[in-house]
C-alpha cells in the first residue's frame, strides 16, 4: 500500500480566513505546536508546549488530610439517610479544605505566545488555506492585486522550530507582490501578572524580535530557585527583507524584498541554563528553508510507512489519517506526556481542569491507538508518565493508606508533586485509577514481545500497583461475616463520574470498572511473572492474587428492559445515565467480554451496550470502541456522532448527547469546545482498526465489524503478539492476508475461510483447517494466507 498517496487525499481545506483558534490548521512535532490562523489583516500563530507549564504547584494542608482509616471511620459514622455527605458540616469543611489546591489556576500549560504578519489588506486578501496532512505542510493562499500567492508554513520535526516561506518561483517576484509590511511577537495576553516581568529584545542587524519569559517553582516571591524554568520564542526574517524595529515593542516594518523566510524558534529549559540575552539564529534563505522541509519531510514519511488503510468509505478513511496525524503533532517520547489539551494553547484555552493528567480515562485513551496503529514508541510519553507519577503514588499508599505499592492518582501534573494533587474523597477514592494507569504498560508487551521493556519499565509500575490492590481488596472492612459472603471486595470506591461518596457508601463498592481492571491487572502481573521468570521469587505476592481471584466478586448486574445488563455498583438502576460509559468496561478496557465469550456471557454485554445511556463528552472513543469489540457498532451511527463533534480544524472535540443527569436542559451542548483541542479524541483511529482486525484475546480475528461486501485494505495494524497484520476485503470475500511475525511467536487467528486456508512460507505449503489456525513462527518470517478453494 502507497500510504503516502492515502493519506495526501485527506488535506484539510478551509475557503476563508481562519480567524478562530479552532478554525486554524494545526501543526506539532510532539513538543512544540502551533495554531495558523489567518485574519482579513494577518497571519497570526499561537505557540504551546508539552514541556511549557506554569510550574508553580500549592501543597498546603498536608497535615491536615489525615489518614484513609481516619477518614473512613468519620465517614461510617454519618447517618445512611442523607441525601449527600454535604449536609454533614465537618464534611463539608474538609471537601473545601482538601480542594483548596486544585482551586487555583496552577499549575497549567503555558501559551508562549504568538507571531503576527501583517499585511495591506487593500491589495491583499486572505482566500483560505490547506493543511497537508502527508508532511505537515500549511499552505495559505492570497490574491495580492492580480496575484495567486502561497505561504508555506510547517514544523519542523527535528527542532523546536517553525519556518515560513513564500513558494518558491522560478523567477523573482515581481515588486506588487511584496506580501507582508509588518512582524510582531505577541507573548500571552492572560500571562499571570504575579510572574516574572518577561524580557523582550530585538536586532535589526540580525532581523529578529524575541521575548524570555521565566516561570518560577515557588508560588511566593521572587527569589530565585533551582528548579524555576523559562522560555523564550524568537523570530528572525530573511535578510533581504528590510527590517525596522519599532520602539520598545516587539515590533518591527517589513520592506520589500525576496525571498520571503522567517523562521521562529521555541526554546525551553531551566532558568539556569537558558540564556539571558537573546542568541543571534542562523540566517536564512529559501535554501535552508528547502532544507528543513525535506528532512521534515523524511520524518513524515517514517512515520506514514509504519501502517495504513484504504477503505471504500472515504469518511472513516480520512477520520482514520487525520487523527494520526494530529496524534503524530501531539505526542514525542522525548517530550512531556501531553495532559488533557496537548500543547496547543492561547490565553484559557487548554488550561481548564488544569490541562492535567486526568487518569479515570482521559489520559490513557489517546494512547489506545498507539498498539494496534503500530506506533508503539508514541507510547512510551505515557510510560514516562506513569513513572513520574510512581513515587507521589508509593508515597500516597505508604503514607495515607497505609499500605504497600502505590496507589495512582485521580489527577496529576508534570511537575514535582509531594502529594495527591485532588486528595478529595468524592473523586480522589477511585479506587480503578490504580489498575488502570499501569494496563497499557502490560498492552505494550503483549503487542510488542519486548521483554526487556517488560522488565525494565513496565513490571516494577505493575507489581506496585498489584501490591496496592491486594492489601487493599484483604483489609478487614471489605471482606468477612458482614459481607454474608467469601468475597473480597473493592470497598469503599467511588464510581468514575457519577454519585460522588453516598452517605452509608450505598453505590461505593465493587464498581464493575475497579473489578474488571483489577482482574486484568491480575492476571497481567501472573503473566509478567511467568515471561521474566520470576514466579518463584514473587510467589507470596502471587499466591495472594490467587486467594483473591478465587473468592472475587461477581459482576453487578440487573433486569433491563433489553434483558440482562451489567451495572456500574450493584442495585443500581438499569436505566442511569452514565457520564463515563461504566457498564460495557468489561469489553473495554477491561478485555474480560467480546466476540470471544460464552453466549451467556456475549448476550449479557451486548444487552448492556445497547441499553447504555450516556450523556456524552466521554464516550466518543470509548463506547464506540466497545460496540466494535462486540462487532454490534453501527458505523452510520458512529460517523455521525464524529460529524456531530467536528471542528472545522479537523479535530474532534467533547460534545453532550442527553441531559437529565448532570446537564440540565438549559446546558450548552457544546461547552467543552472552547476548552481546548480534546488529545483524547485523537484515539479515533482505533475504533476502525477493531471494525478491521482484533487480536486482544491473544487470537486475531479478521474484519469483525466491517462488511467485506465493502472493500477494505489495511496494511501493517498490530495485533498481540508481536505480529504486523495486511488483510485485503471486498466484494464478499477476503483476498489475503499477510503476517509478518517481529518475535518468533505462536500465531492463533479465526480461520476466515470456511472452505480452508492455504498457507504460503518460506518453508513451503500448507492446507490448514478448523475453527482456529495455529502456526509457530521465526522471527522475522512473512506469512501469506489466502482461501484454500482458488488453488
Amino acid at each position: 500500500m502507497n500510504t503516502l498517496e492515502q493519506v495526501r487525499k485527506h488535506a484539510i481545506h478551509y475557503d476563508r480566513p481562519a480567524t478562530n483558534f479552532f478554525e486554524g490548521a494545526l501543526l506539532g512535532n510532539g513538543g512544540i505546536g502551533a495554531v495558523v490562523t489567518t485574519r482579513p489583516d494577518a497571519i497570526v500563530i499561537h505557540f504551546g508546549h508539552n514541556n511549557v507549564w506554569d510550574i508553580r504547584i500549592a501543597e498546603n494542608h498536608q497535615d491536615e488530610i489525615g489518614t484513609f482509616d481516619d477518614l473512613f471511620s468519620r465517614l461510617r459514622e454519618i447517618p445512611a439517610d442523607y441525601a449527600s455527605l454535604n449536609e454533614e458540616n465537618w464534611y463539608r469543611e474538609y471537601e473545601t479544605m482538601t480542594s483548596e489546591n486544585y482551586s487555583l489556576p496552577y499549575p497549567r500549560p503555558m501559551p508562549c505566545g504568538s507571531l503576527l504578519l501583517g499585511f495591506d489588506r487593500r491589495t491583499t486578501e486572505v482566500l483560505g488555506h490547506t493543511l497537508h496532512m502527508d508532511s505537515g505542510l500549511c499552505e495559505i493562499y492570497f490574491q495580492v492585486e492580480e496575484e495567486l500567492i502561497t505561504l508555506q508554513i510547517f514544523v519542523d520535526q527535528q527542532a523546536d522550530r517553525l519556518w515560513v516561506a513564500i513558494q518558491d518561483t522560478a523567477t523573482e517576484l515581481p515588486i506588487t507582490s511584496a506580501l507582508f509590511n509588518r512582524i510582531k511577537l505577541i507573548p500571552d495576553p492572560l500571562t499571570p501578572k504575579e510572574l516574572p516581568m518577561l524580557q523582550a529584545s530585538k536586532d535589526a542587524n540580525s532581523s529578529q524580535l524575541s521575548f524570555r519569559q521565566s516561570l518560577p517553582f515557588s508560588c511566593s516571591g521572587t527569589a530565585k530557585h533551582v528548579q524555576d524554568r523559562a522560555f523564550r520564542l524568537t523570530v528572525r526574517v530573511s535578510e533581504s527583507i528590510p527590517f525596522h524595529p519599532h520602539a520598545g515593542q516587539l515590533e518591527a516594518k517589513l520592506g520589500m524584498g525576496h525571498p520571503f523566510v522567517a523562521c521562529v524558534q521555541l526554546e525551553e529549559g531551566l532558568d539556569s541554563d537558558l540564556a539571558a540575552a537573546m542568541q543571534s539564529m542562523a540566517s536564512l534563505s529559501q535554501e535552508t528553508f528547502t532544507h528543513a522541509f525535506a528532512h521534515s519531510c523524511l520524518n513524515w514519511n517514517d512515520y506514514w510507512s509504519r501502517s495504513g488503510i484504504a477503505l471504500e468509505d472515504q469518511f472513516l478513511e480520512a477520520v482514520w489519517y487525520r487523527n494520526l496525524y494530529f496524534f503524530h503533532c501531539a505526542v514525542s517520547p522525548e517530550a512531556t506526556c501531553p495532559g488533557l489539551f496537548a500543547n496547543w494553547s492561547y490565553g484559557r484555552i487548554g488550561s481548564e481542569w488544569h490541562g492535567d493528567y486526568h487518569m479515570n480515562y482521559n489520559t490513557q485513551q489517546p494512547f489506545w491507538l498507539a498498539f494496534s496503529s503500530n506506533h508503539v514508541e508514541k507510547h512510551l510519553a505515557y510510560v514516562n508518565m506513569v513513572e513520574h507519577v510512581l513515587p507521589v503514588s508509593q508515597k500516597w499508599a505508604k503514607e495515607y493508606y497505609e499500605l504497600r505499592g502505590a496507589y495512582y492518582p485521580h489527577s496529576a501534573y508534570p511537575v514535582q508533586m509531594n502529594m495527591m494533587p485532588y486528595p478529595v474523597p468524592h473523586w480522589g477514592w477511585e479506587i480503578c485509577e490504580t489498575p488502570w494507569t499501569v494496563q497499557s504498560l502490560w498492552w505494550h508487551y503483549l503487542y510488542t514481545m519486548d521483554k526487556s521493556f517488560l522488565a525494565d519499565r513496565a513490571y516494577l509500575p505493575i507489581k506496585q500497583a498489584v501490591l496496592f490492590m491486594v492489601d487493599y481488596m484483604k483489609r478487614a472492612d471489605a471482606h468477612g461475616e458482614a459481607w454474608g459472603d467469601d468475597r473480597y471486595h473493592i470497598f469503599p470506591t467511588v464510581v468514575p463520574e457519577l454519585y460522588e461518596l453516598t452517605p452509608g457508601f450505598k453505590k461505593n463498592s465493587d464498581c464493575i470498572v475497579d473489578l474488571t481492571l483489577t482482574k486484568f491487572l491480575f492476571l497481567a502481573f501472573t503473566k509478567a511473572c511467568e515471561a521474566l521468570d520470576c514466579s518463584v521469587v514473587e510467589a507470596e505476592l502471587l499466591a495472594e492474587v490467587r486467594e483473591i481471584m478465587e473468592k472475587f466478586p461477581e459482576y453487578p448486574t440487573a433486569q433491563s428492559i433489553r434483558g440482562k445488563v451489567f451495572v456500574s455498583v450493584p442495585g443500581e438502576d438499569p436505566e442511569v445515565l452514565y457520564n463515563v460509559p461504566n457498564g460495557i468496561t468489561t469489553v473495554f478496557p477491561g478485555e474480560d467480554h467480546g466476540l470471544h465469550s460464552s453466549p451467556a456471557d456475549y448476550e449479557i454485554a451486548v444487552n448492556s451496550y445497547h441499553n447504555h445511556r450516556n450523556e456524552g463528552g466521554n464516550d466518543l472513543v470509548f463506547y464506540n470502541l466497545a460496540g466494535a469489540r462486540l462487532g454490534q457498532l453501527n458505523l452510520e451511527r458512529f460517523k455521525r456522532q464524529i460529524a456531530y463533534c467536528l471542528l472545522p480544524n479537523g479535530t474532534c472535540t467533547d460534545k453532550l448527547l442527553e441531559a437529565g443527569g448532570r446537564y440540565s436542559d438549559t446546558t450548552a451542548f457544546d461547552y467543552m469546545g472552547p476548552m481546548g483541542i480534546w488529545f483524547e479524541n485523537f484515539s479515533l483511529p482505533v475504533v476502525i482498526n477493531e471494525c478491521l482486525m482484533q487480536s486482544y484475546n491473544g487470537i486475531i480475528r479478521f474484519f469483525p465489524n466491517w462488511s467485506i461486501e465493502n472493500d477494505a485494505e489495511f496494511s501493517t495494524l498490530r495485533a498481540v503478539g508481536g505480529f504486523l497484520v495486511s488483510a485485503v476485503a471486498g466484494a464478499g470475500k477476503i483476498e489475503w492476508i499477510v503476517i509478518e511475525s517481529e518475535a518468533g511467536s505462536q500465531l492463533c487467528l479465526y480461520n476466515p475461510w470456511l472452505e480452508g486456508v492455504r498457507c504460503i512460507r518460506d518453508s513451503g505449503e500448507e492446507r490448514l483447517s478448523g475453527d482456529i489456525i495455529r502456526l509457530d513462527t521465526v522471527k522475522g518470517e512473512k506469512i501469506r494466507l489466502v482461501q484454500a478453494e482458488e488453488f
